[in-house]
């Protein structure tokens, strides 16, 4: 990484022409692609082209001065790093004389897991929130890899914003009043490639981004003895602590090491209220009366293998969630029922709350399989 960020254009050009990768771009753009390819696709083909390019530049550089300079090593490299928002800059100087390149090659960089070159492997995927929908995927959803036998791990991650990306979440800063809704979202979960994943925190997490830490939510109080406290894992909003400007971003995840896998992503996601995703289900989710007509003639529908016959359906107009009047009838397509709630007050409290649990079968009613009764 240090190599990589001591490069100028035309070497940062020619490492990613050497991997096929896009050239065009300001320096930011190409450094923070030469460093994602670091993170994760470094083969040792990739390193050698580092390597190769690093020692061509400095060799070059010490063979055209002329007269010795004292204190000062031609094989030393003086490496410029802002962290405190641009405004502070911390020197370090690190000899490339004792550097072990397969050791250094062999180890997780970053502190997260990458894939051997050229091995395919299904990947982890989250399951989709509604209330966010994705803009950009900064982090694929990546390994926590264990660097030693400690309990408690920490792992890394450096990456820089594009300008666009910037300007998207000042924008909304601005004509939002104080209501960010453009933000970038960390979130965690099990590595399991079976199916979609729903966040979950690993033990004793604790996010630092750059110099500050992030505030994860807490634990429910349970009420009932011997029941353990339950946590709300959601995404975690990291934007008020990210620096809004070319200068690298640098998250630490600490997290508990007992046994089981987790995985993290970093996306800018634009929030959603419960009232644009209820104009969204009038939209796209109003269901033809006819098809409402005939779930009830299938009810009614003679059984020759039952003594009971069903002569009538009976379905209230109050809303099982609030006990008011139905508004907007909904239920969702897997439901069985006819009995519908109120697509209003159901949002609204996902959206405080999110549990996507049909309150009158009590099974799964996510948002996506919702359907206003017409």
């Amino acid at each position: 990484q240090n190599m990589v960020m001591s490069f100028r254009v035309s070497d940062l050009q020619m490492l990613l022409g050497f991997v096929g990768r896009s050239k065009s771009g300001l320096k930011h753009e190409l450094v923070t692609r030469a460093l994602q390819l670091v993170q994760f696709d470094c083969s040792p083909e990739v390193f050698k082209k580092i390597k190769e390019l690093y020692e061509t530049r400095y060799a070059k550089k010490s063979s055209e001065v002329t007269q010795p300079q004292p204190h000062r090593s031609p094989e030393t490299l003086s490496i410029h790093s802002s962290y405190d928002r641009g405004s502070t800059v911390a020197r370090t100087s690190i000899s490339t004389t004792n550097i072990d390149y397969p050791a250094l090659y062999g180890k997780y960089l970053n502190g997260l897991g990458r894939l051997p070159p050229k091995v395919t492997k299904p990947e982890v995927r989250l399951v989709k929130l509604p209330f966010y929908t994705t803009l950009d995927e900064l982090l694929k959803p990546t390994e926590l890899v264990p660097q030693n036998n400690e309990k408690l791990q920490e792992s890394p991650c450096i990456f820089a914003l594009t300008p666009r990306q910037v300007e998207l979440i000042r924008n909304s800063r601005y004509f939002s009043l104080c209501i960010n809704k453009m933000s970038f979202c960390y979130r965690i979960c099990y590595t399991d490639t079976s199916s979609p994943q729903e966040d979950q925190y690993p033990p004793n997490i604790a996010v630092k981004v750059n110099h500050s830490y992030c505030s994860v939510p807490g634990y429910y109080p349970s009420n009932k003895p011997g029941v353990e406290p339950k946590r709300p894992c959601r995404p975690i909003n990291l934007t008020h602590l990210m620096y809004l400007s070319a200068a690298t971003n640098r998250i630490t995840v600490t997290w508990g090491n007992y046994g089981k896998s987790y995985s993290v992503g970093l996306y800018l996601v634009r929030q959603m209220t419960s009232a644009e995703l209820l104009q969204r289900l009038k939209t796209i989710g109003i269901k033809h009366p006819e098809l409402c007509k005939a779930l009830v003639k299938e009810k009614l529908r003679l059984d020759p293998d039952s003594e009971i016959a069903t002569t009538g359906v009976r379905v209230s107009l109050i809303c099982p969630l609030v006990k008011m009047r139905l508004s907007v009838p909904c239920r969702a397509e897997t439901c069985a029922h006819l009995q519908c709630f109120d697509a209003v007050f159901y949002l609204q409290m996902n959206e405080k709350k999110p549990t996507w649990m049909c309150p009158v079968c009590d099974k799964p009613a996510p948002y996506d399989q919702l359907i206003i009764d017409g």
